[in-house]
């Protein structure tokens, strides 16, 4: 039998993993939501600050890479701060020809495993493209990504991504999206 001391301590790390959990689903959700096309953040007045928001949630040190057959050559690998967020500019703004209409991150079959002030994360994600030429298609990939906690704060130390598919969608999918997005609007 457990003493009330050690039932605490127990109950108190348990609680600690929940809740380094909980906030590595948040990271990971706000990162897909701000790579969102248009980007759902209320007052971002342009894909810079977007960019810089984004790059608010990973560590200095972190890696951004595509890896396996399809995504390895595609993507690449990206470290550091400075590289990762030239990875970024490739998506967005009048460096991108055709321009990115729509973009939506779905994510499934989530696995968060804490191990102190480390982590690592397991999803699959759905997300449709649709471009201002009317290409469109539809992407999906299993990402594996890794957490630090820094200063009480979790933040993205990798971000690593493998193709499941891509399959194109018809021509102009999409009848009706938004230019902007006003959900966040106070």
């Amino acid at each position: 039998m457990m003493t009330q001391d050690a039932t605490i301590a127990e109950l108190t790390k348990r609680i600690g993993a929940l809740e380094a959990e909980a906030e590595i689903r948040r990271v990971q959700a706000r990162y897909m939501f701000l790579c969102d096309t248009p980007c759902p953040e209320f007052g971002v007045p342009d894909d810079a600050h977007r960019i810089d928001l984004i790059m608010e949630l990973y560590t200095e040190d972190a890696v951004w890479e595509g890896v396996g057959e399809y995504y390895d050559g595609q993507f690449g690998r990206a470290e550091g701060h400075a590289a990762i967020r030239a990875h970024f500019e490739t998506f967005w703004g009048e460096k991108q020809d055709p321009a990115l209409l729509l973009n939506a991150h779905y994510l499934t079959s989530e696995q968060i495993h804490v191990e102190g002030d480390k982590a690592t994360g397991q999803w699959i994600h759905m997300q449709p493209w649709l471009f201002s030429d009317g290409q469109a298609l539809l992407r999906s990939s299993r990402l594996n990504n890794a957490f630090r906690r820094i200063d009480g704060a979790w933040k993205i130390t990798r971000t690593r991504t493998e193709n499941v598919f891509v399959a194109p969608l018809p021509a102009n999918f999409a009848g009706s999206y938004p230019s902007a997005s006003v959900l966040m609007r106070p």
